[in-house]
């Protein structure tokens, strides 16, 4: 089946004929300049989902927070601590390693934090 591309020009001309619903389909595309022209005159975009044609999928930002189904809890607090201090240092130790004295060591230990608290680790 033939796709049908859509500029600006043409939402400009549906919106002359009194045209204020358009359906967007796999066969429609729009142009990133015709989407906002449609926002601008007002025209409606009937599609499945309400991204742009353009805009990327980003799944590493989400825009709900995962539900956990189950959670274990440790059996002795100290022994949870004392992991993840062992991770931190083997981490640092893995970076120093590799880049020397190159980093400062206050925006590593930012840097770990973050990245453990995204994977899950806190």
């Amino acid at each position: 089946m033939a796709k049908q591309f859509l500029t600006e020009r043409d939402i400009e001309e549906m919106a002359r004929r009194g045209e204020m619903t358009l359906q967007v389909s796999d066969a429609v595309v729009l142009t990133d300049l015709a989407y906002e022209k449609a926002e601008k005159l007002g025209v409606k975009l009937l599609q499945p989902n309400e991204q742009p044609p353009a805009a990327p999928v980003r799944p590493y930002i989400a825009t709900e927070n995962p539900v956990m189904m189950s959670k274990s809890k440790p059996c002795c607090q100290d022994a949870v601590v004392h992991a993840d201090d062992a991770l931190r240092q083997r981490i640092r130790d893995s970076v120093k390693a590799k880049l020397g004295n190159q980093i400062d060591p206050a925006l590593l230990e930012t840097i770990i934090t973050r990245v453990l608290n995204n994977v899950g680790v806190k």
